[in-house]
């Protein structure tokens, strides 16, 4: 797959789904002929890394929860994705738990009264590390593009953190602005 082939925005992945609607994932991929899908690789409380930390506003090595998975593009290996939320709003909720969540994490966080106003992304490119390159099937020296996304809510409350990482070569980033 060329970068051509596929062209990818981030606002579907931001905005809660309507009752009944599936992912944003799986319906962005089926619009283009595809299938997306994704497998929870863990889910619970883990240390907060440092750039995690300093995201959210809290100390390095305080708790956090996060969601990893791995997103498949046609049951290939497309992106990893590390999401990390503060566990005054997530311990004991769903976003703990390895099982799928109805509509996306993003729909269960509007339901608890959470909702992303603000989004702030980094994009840069890099080697992956041998454990992101095994996973993601990328030759040797092929590059990734890494995106830090932080996601505030009404309040400028950090509310949800994303690390992901994807084979450039395989990735289009689509950006629109509107001012005014």
């Amino acid at each position: 797959m060329s970068a051509s082939t596929w062209v990818s925005t981030s606002l579907p992945y931001l905005t809660p789904r309507g009752q009944g609607q599936g992912d944003a994932w799986a319906e962005e991929a089926a619009a283009q002929g595809r299938r997306g899908t994704q497998r929870i690789v863990h889910a619970g409380e883990v240390p907060a890394p440092a750039d995690v930390a300093e995201l959210l506003g809290i100390t390095e090595g305080e708790p956090v929860v996060v969601r990893r998975r791995l997103i498949l593009l046609d049951d290939q290996p497309n992106e990893l994705t590390d999401t990390y939320y503060p566990t005054a709003i997530a311990r004991g909720t769903r976003l703990a738990h390895a099982a799928k969540i109805p509509g996306g994490a993003v729909t269960l966080l509007a339901e608890l009264g959470y909702v992303g106003v603000l989004v702030s992304e980094d994009v840069t490119a890099g080697i992956p590390d041998e454990e992101e390159s095994e996973a993601l099937r990328t030759a040797a020296g092929e590059p990734v593009l890494r995106i830090a996304r932080l996601t505030r809510d009404r309040d400028d409350r950090p509310i949800q953190v994303d690390r992901m990482v994807m084979p450039a070569l395989r990735q289009r980033l689509r950006y629109q602005i509107r001012i005014g």
